[in-house]
């Protein structure tokens, strides 16, 4: 009688327990129809609509609500986008997403990196030259133009300026012109045409950087380029959401990213263009070298008076 009562009890109570879960979905889900998911392209818009799509598609799917997204003409945008809370959830590289931490005052959190063939988390930064030109490490082209990226952008633009310092050298003294490409694709495109003669970039390896992705669209031809530089490994890319989230939607997103690779294979493999077994969990604490590396250029910044 005890048991059979006690077993019945316990029943109410889960029933109970998973009414209020299945409510508590349902209040974020009538407080957010619509999530907004912001990235800065790295190549062309057609192109990442074409990446991204499916991914929306998923992520609506598991989420039961609409994920819309946003491509932003810069980092700044999908900072500015999740200060104001009209972006959801931005797609960072690690400079950026600090930024975003300091300027909303904690108003953001990251919560997963994409992980690397080997499963490792991390990137590089690296400067690519044409082939046939002569030099083979970065301090070989004084005089030469430089290409870099977005002022937000990690290995494409707060990197290089570090690892300038620690060579000695002053890029605007140094080379004959410093342009900022815009993107990543634009930095190698402007280098193919002669318009730079480096050009920073991501790279992961040998078979997965935005160099082998522009290949494998037949825009450039990897072998028509060489590296001179690659810098140490750099904290992976972070996806981050606001903080002011709900608890219950904050942890459906995680669910669905770390579920991708099984549940949504298809869409996982085309935003990873099949080189990532999956996500790592992330945290504000994996970024403090890259909150030091921020100091370091706004520092710098300061003394340029720009």
């Amino acid at each position: 009688m005890i048991n059979r009562r006690l077993m019945l009890g316990l029943a109410a109570g889960l029933a109970t327990l998973t009414g209020a879960s299945a409510a508590f979905a349902q209040d974020w889900k009538a407080r957010f129809p619509e999530l907004v998911y912001a990235v800065v392209p790295a190549e062309n818009a057609s192109g990442v609509t074409e990446r991204m799509g499916p991914w929306m598609e998923y992520l609506s799917k598991e989420l039961g609500v609409k994920v819309t997204l946003r491509i932003a003409s810069d980092y700044a945008a999908v900072i500015e986008g999740q200060r104001a809370g009209t972006i959801h959830i931005g797609d960072y590289g690690p400079s950026s997403y600090v930024r975003a931490h300091t300027v909303t005052n904690g108003g953001v959190d990251a919560f997963a990196s994409m992980r690397a063939q080997d499963g490792s988390t991390g990137y590089f930064s690296v400067a690519y030259a044409r082939k046939g030109d002569a030099g083979t490490k970065i301090e070989d082209f004084r005089g030469k133009n430089l290409c870099l990226v977005d002022p937000n952008s990690t290995s494409g633009n707060n990197v290089p300026l570090y690892s300038f310092s620690k060579l000695n050298i002053e890029p605007e003294r140094f080379f004959a012109k410093v342009v900022n490409a815009g993107s990543h694709e634009n930095a190698v495109m402007a280098l193919q045409q002669g318009t730079c003669d480096v050009a920073f970039n991501w790279w992961n390896s040998e078979t997965d950087s935005n160099l082998t992705r522009m290949a494998n669209k037949g825009m450039v031809k990897a072998d028509d380029f060489k590296i001179v530089f690659r810098s140490d490994k750099i904290p992976g890319s972070p996806y981050a959401y606001l903080t002011s989230l709900p608890a219950d939607l904050k942890a459906a997103i995680r669910q669905a990213f770390f579920d991708a690779p099984t549940k949504g294979k298809a869409a996982f493999d085309r935003l990873s263009d099949g080189k990532s077994p999956g996500f790592a969990p992330a945290q504000h604490a994996d970024y403090r070298v890259t909150v030091e590396l921020q100091k370091f250029v706004d520092d710098l910044r300061k003394k340029r008076g720009s």
